[in-house]
């Protein structure tokens, strides 16, 4: 039996340079971790528009299962500008459809079900969405993966905020720029990388701490043990959706079976491989499964 994993929060359109790409970090997770065998579901919402109409032939054309009710407000866009390294800077549309996810019988039933869910503080900017998101961690399983892929973003985050979902997840994903943002916030600026993480594994009992630093290497942590892997050198294209490539591929793996390091170096692989794309969701057929 799949295990079922769900990404919940915002979907989108990324405008990029050379025009738009479908994006969100918890569909671009749920897209990944379907890559690799999971039986994936994005829940977000869509407006009664076009650009709604477009993400639902894409999800289609992709295989991607969704739950997208269609709410009042347009669906949500975002301007992506990148520098010359393809390192994208976001300006994020407020007030739109992924702002209104409403909690529903049918979105209970999925997080009833949930093995694993990946949610971030992006959508919980506004007050329905936040709600919607923690109506459905409350009725998850108990074992189920609750990841926290932080995910900071322009103004849209306060440091309550963060707290209130370092203690309803169990496996927080950061990246080192907002590491130190955290650990600022939280008043501990000063340690050691290594430090800031097993403090926040301790102080919020996480099961595991996944930390991205670009081309410096990404970590996972947990209670026991430490994996380091070195960040391939390929040709970028750009590295919207790497992250969340990374965090989809791991989950699955982990699901799967595999050990933390077995999982760890799967997800170095396909988010190298999604860095090479232009845009976030990419088959990756040449990625070992």
């Amino acid at each position: 039996m799949k295990h079922l994993v769900v990404g919940l929060g915002e979907i989108l359109w990324d405008c990029l340079p050379e025009g738009k790409k479908l994006g969100g970090a918890p569909a671009n997770f749920a897209f990944h971790a379907g890559m690799l065998g999971a039986d994936t579901v994005a829940i977000s919402a869509i407006g009664r528009d076009a650009l709604g109409d477009e993400i639902l032939r894409e999800l289609d054309g992709k295989g991607l299962k969704y739950l997208l009710p269609r709410v009042e407000q347009e669906t949500g866009t975002v301007q992506v500008t990148l520098d010359s390294e393809g390192i994208p800077s976001y300006e994020i549309k407020t007030d739109v459809a992924w702002d209104n996810i409403p909690f529903s019988t049918e979105i209970k039933h999925l997080a009833e079900k949930c093995s694993c869910v990946c949610f971030g503080s992006l959508a919980q900017r506004s007050e329905v969405s936040r709600n919607t998101i923690r109506e459905f961690l409350h009725h998850t399983p108990k074992d189920c993966l609750r990841i926290f892929d932080i995910n900071l973003r322009q103004q849209f985050y306060t440091k309550e905020l963060i707290y209130d979902n370092l203690l309803a997840c169990n496996v927080l994903k950061i990246n080192d720029e907002e590491l130190d943002i955290v650990a600022g916030l939280f008043g501990f600026p000063d340690l050691s990388v290594e430090d800031k993480c097993l403090r926040l594994l301790e102080q919020y009992h996480l099961d595991m701490l996944i930390l991205t630093c670009g081309v410096n290497g990404s970590y996972v942590f947990t209670p026991n043990q430490k994996s380091f892997i070195e960040t391939p050198k390929v040709e970028v294209a750009d590295t919207v959706g790497a992250g969340d490539s990374f965090t989809g591929a791991f989950a699955a793996s982990i699901l799967a079976g595999r050990t933390i390091e077995e999982a760890h170096q799967l997800a170095v692989e396909v988010s190298a491989f999604i860095c090479t794309q232009k845009g976030a969701m990419h088959v990756f057929r040449k990625i070992r499964n």
